[in-house]
């Protein structure tokens, strides 16, 4: 399958994954203490309460609205990947 998205080297590794040349290591006790890690990651246990702008609230829903998911969702989105480096702030750049 000719995927337009990749490169080369992720093209010939696609190809190789579709044609079966590789084999799954994992073992059923590695799987499920992934999934308890993963299960783990999505407990939400803390509330929160913060005071932004209405226009800010208003751009967020707006935009949560088009991804098709709650706000909250979105704002807890938005902190994880900012605390785990994958989002980061213009300014510190």
């Amino acid at each position: 399958m000719k995927n337009n998205n990749l490169d080369h080297e992720e093209q010939k590794l696609l190809e190789a994954v579709e044609a079966g040349e590789f084999e799954s290591t994992l073992t059923p006790a590695r799987k499920a203490e992934l999934e308890a890690m993963a299960a783990k990651t999505f407990t939400k246990d803390k509330r929160i309460n913060i005071r932004i702008t209405n226009r800010d609230l208003d751009a967020i829903k707006s935009k949560a609205q088009k991804e098709g998911i709650p706000y909250q969702t979105l704002i807890s989105s938005i902190i994880h990947k900012y605390i785990s480096g994958s989002l980061q702030d213009v300014a510190t750049k």
